[in-house]
């Protein structure tokens, strides 16, 4: 009886051990640009999905999530990561994806909230690099913006960026080139420092009859300034990436964005898949209108 017992015990130790022998933990940093809620949204996706992939498998993962504050600190945190040995970096926004690539030709690295890759890159896209784009389409966004506020040929549209960001000048110069086709003059208003956001803002809510915000980290983080400067002025606001001050939107889900990158970095973890033999991926943005606002401003939300 206890020769059984004990034969039986030790081999509930050996399951227990061949078990956790099959278990495996990974773990990912995630480098995020600065704090705003489309970045969130794409940080909280990610995990969302890496976590139930890895539970699924039967393994574990620490998702080491930092938040950079500004692009000049994203290499002080990628730098931490490859000191820990990360099994696979993220970078959300721009400049974090750059600090990743330029640290590392080992380490995979996905990027979220990254409009052009290629632009990014000049071309040449590192192996150990894919992820997701938040690119959308300018010529829908800009028609977007004719339609409902019945832009004609000399009305000035104002577009707000900082210039600290790569992606916002590739965006302002899609959108110049599409309005100045309509014969609608495009004016930029650029900022370096947060702390000059509101005195540009004030100067371009007088001297324009609509504003265009790409998908600008700094902005965005910082809107409330600018939606409350513009609206008082009773000038419409459109953004990129949607948001509470625009009048009207044709954005994409940063959630879904980021989870999306999630299930790519599932797939190199779990299944060995090389980041160059993954597809960069964009999403189908929806139209998304405010109504409160947009009765406010005087615009018709049109029927369909």
């Amino acid at each position: 009886m206890k020769k059984t017992l004990a034969m039986l015990l030790t081999l509930v130790m050996m399951l227990a051990v061949c078990c956790t022998a099959s278990a495996e933990n990974y773990t990912v940093g995630v480098c995020q640009l600065m704090v705003h809620d489309s970045l969130d949204q794409a940080t909280q996706g990610f995990a969302d999905a890496l976590n139930a992939q890895m539970t699924e498998a039967g393994h574990t993962v620490d998702i080491d999530i930092q938040v950079a504050g500004d692009a000049n600190l994203c290499s002080t945190v990628v730098n931490a990561f490859n000191a820990k040995r990360v099994n696979l970096i993220m970078g959300n926004a721009t400049p974090a994806l750059l600090a990743a690539a330029n640290m590392t030709t080992t380490i995979p690295v996905l990027g979220t909230s990254v409009t052009d890759y290629a632009d990014t890159f000049a071309g040449d896209i590192p192996a150990n690099v894919s992820g997701t784009s938040d690119a959308v389409p300018f010529a829908e966004q800009a028609q977007m913006m004719i339609d409902t506020l019945g832009l004609v040929e000399g009305d000035v549209v104002g577009v707000l960026y900082c210039t600290n960001e790569s992606n916002s000048l590739i965006q302002y110069e899609a959108v110049k080139a599409l309005f100045e086709e309509k014969g609608i003059v495009v004016k930029a208003y650029t900022f370096s420092e947060t702390t000059e956001l509101q005195a540009v803002t004030t100067s371009m809510a007088g001297e324009v009859k609509a504003v265009y915000i790409p998908s600008d980290n700094t902005v965005a983080a910082n809107d409330t300034i600018v939606g409350a400067i513009c609206t008082e002025k009773n000038v419409p606001i459109y953004t990129s990436y949607g948001g509470a001050i625009c009048y009207a939107s044709l954005a994409i889900d940063y959630y879904q964005l980021g989870y999306e990158t999630g299930m790519m970095a599932a797939d190199i973890l779990l299944s060995g898949k090389a980041p160059a033999d993954i597809e960069i991926k964009t999403l189908t943005p929806t139209v998304a209108y405010n109504a409160e606002l947009c009765a406010q401003l005087g615009i018709e939300v049109p029927a369909n």
